[in-house]
């Protein structure tokens, strides 16, 4: 004996999973069922199985036997079945079948069942659900909405499985059959277009889809930026040092730099937050290998030290000082490119040796009163391009032991003549004739900025003269605006075209092994390039002959991060003014 469908169908979840767990659909039958060689079943039907037979008694309905039926004899069931009187879902009213009840809901209640199982796209359980909770709440059509992506149907729980009304033909309505034969209407602002139910489905679950999609991306996203959050205040509280105006310390001998306010060097500091200009420095070999080399072939230098890292970037320096000994090193920058040294120190594993600190050096309180080594790579274009080199000197004095050391501790600026006049003409004399039009004024503006280039060595035309020698360990602020005058011996006939600055880098002191490198255009190439000034006017020299002048390099007063260059060449009566910026 079996259960009958109509008492137990759908009341358990468990039930149903083993239905869908056997492939039982709720629409027919497999073509042969375990116990009985029925076909096309009408009803949904539950078969339960244990370990010992179950015997149930059958209900009172007057239904054949599993055993040596036939079709005829469930047909007539179902027959009988349609023969009774079904009650409205907002009403009292009793119709005949179900096509009715759902024609008269539609016309006396203006609530179109089968419609809006399409559109809320109810399966064969979402719709049974719907029913049964229509006959238990009662609510009026107008109560009655469409599922959500945001909240969950009323109707949307398993107990809403078991039958509200015994025998509810209803639940027996084959609804997915019917409205998957159905089209459905959309409508646009223009006109109504009509999709088949199966496109209209496909279209539907790609957008609910895409919408869960969305929701769960939204709140990763968040969750993200709450970790990212939550990690800056912890650093800053557990890591990183409150950055504490000291006005005291700031003094006019300072320099420009330190007196800016940290809005006022937003921007600069904002450049060094890509990870691109990084890969630059760190891909130059030439710069990133001679700070290795004085480092750790001068560990004794660094052994059981205290280091500051000025200008930290990714805490490349930082790392070579503690593989060679410091007993502490502080890396500090006003960079966010600090939150990823941060990462980067712990996964060296020496963020117990190494400590960092965001902030301007001129802002923030140390956590040592006094450091053994100050290094930094604080060289911009033309050398002195950025003035960080301030920056430099004011960790100096305020925070460098009497027998410290700076490095790199000696470096020196140099002037060498070129003469490239394809350059030249491309740049300067291509004013003189513009598709027929004069427009020499333009010559005046291209000689006012200074350009970064790769000089090629075949091109210089002279000796080099040095214009400016700095010690890092004894120089002041004052000292970085200069003016000096060169003299350039020409090593062989040519044309003057422009003039070429480029510096040259030393750690020397207490050094058993001495590194230096150097960014002139006969050398391996640096990203730090060549600085170039073109001559408005080119000039012819002979070998032996002298260019003689003098240059002039100060701060800009707007910007003193950027570099006002003036050049005087004597007996030529060109006097350019040139920025670098």
């Amino acid at each position: 004996e079996v259960v009958d469908p109509r008492d137990h169908v759908l009341t358990l979840v468990p039930i149903l999973d083993i239905c869908d767990q056997l492939a039982i659909g709720w629409k027919r039958w497999p073509q042969t069922c375990n116990g009985c060689n029925m076909a096309d079943h009408s009803a949904s039907h539950l078969k339960q199985e244990t370990t010992e037979s179950a015997v149930v008694e059958s209900d009172t309905m007057d239904c054949p036997s599993l055993e040596g039926s036939d079709d005829s004899d469930w047909e007539e069931c179902a027959d009988d079945e349609s023969e009774g009187s079904i009650l409205c879902l907002f009403c009292k009213e009793k119709v005949a079948s179900a096509e009715k009840v759902f024609e008269h809901c539609k016309d006396e209640h203006h609530f179109d069942v089968q419609e809006f199982v399409i559109k809320s796209n109810l399966d064969v359980y979402g719709y049974i659900k719907l029913i049964n909770y229509i006959r238990s709440k009662k609510p009026s059509p107008t109560d009655i909405d469409g599922p959500t992506q945001a909240t969950k149907s009323p109707w949307d729980w398993d107990h809403y499985l078991k039958p509200v009304l015994q025998d509810d033909p209803l639940l027996f309505y084959d609804v997915e059959d019917r409205t998957l034969k159905s089209p459905v209407g959309m409508k646009t602002k223009d006109d109504d277009i009509t999709l088949p139910r199966q496109q209209y489905t496909a279209l539907l679950e790609r957008l609910h889809q895409a919408e869960a999609r969305s929701e769960v991306t939204e709140g990763q996203l968040h969750s993200a930026l709450q970790d990212i959050e939550h990690l800056r205040r912890t650093a800053k509280t557990f890591i990183l040092s409150e950055p504490v105006k000291d006005h005291r310390a700031l003094e006019p001998s300072h320099g420009a730099i330190a007196q800016l306010k940290e809005d006022e060097d937003e921007a600069y500091f904002d450049s060094y937050s890509h990870f691109s200009i990084h890969m630059d420095m760190l891909q130059d070999k030439v710069r990133t290998e001679t700070y290795r080399d004085f480092i750790m072939t001068n560990s004794h230098l660094f052994e059981d030290k205290v280091v500051l890292d000025v200008g930290c970037g990714t805490g490349i320096l930082s790392m070579f000082a503690a593989r060679a000994g410091a007993r502490q090193v502080i890396a500090v920058d006003q960079s966010e490119i600090i939150y990823k040294a941060m990462d980067i120190i712990r996964e060296n594993n020496l963020d117990h040796i190494i400590k960092l600190v965001k902030g301007r050096i001129e802002d923030i309180q140390l956590p040592v009163g006094k450091v053994d080594i100050i290094i930094s790579e604080w060289m911009g274009y033309f050398l002195l391009f950025e003035s960080m080199l301030d920056t430099v000197l004011y960790a100096r004095d305020r925070w460098l032991a009497p027998q410290g050391t700076v490095y790199p501790d000696r470096c020196t600026l140099s002037l060498v003549a070129i003469s490239d006049t394809k350059m030249h003409s491309n740049r300067v004399a291509f004013w003189d004739d513009v598709y027929g039009f004069k427009m020499t004024c333009m010559r005046s503006e291209v000689t006012r900025e200074g350009s970064v280039e790769d000089i090629d060595p075949k091109t210089v035309l002279s000796e080099p003269c040095v214009i400016k020698m700095i010690d890092c360990c004894t120089v002041s602020a004052a000292e970085l605006d200069f003016t000096s005058v060169f003299s350039l011996v020409a090593t062989r006939d040519g044309l003057c075209t422009g003039i070429c600055g480029y510096f040259c880098i030393a750690f020397e002191k207490n050094c058993t092994n001495k590194v230096y490198f150097s960014t002139a255009p006969h050398c391996m190439r640096t990203h730090w390039k060549q600085s170039l000034f073109l001559l408005e006017k080119a000039v012819e020299i002979k070998q032996g002959d002298q260019l003689s002048g003098t240059i002039s390099v100060k701060k800009n007063k707007k910007d003193p991060r950027a570099l006002n260059v003036r050049l005087e060449i004597r007996n030529t009566g060109q006097m350019l003014n040139f920025q670098l910026q």
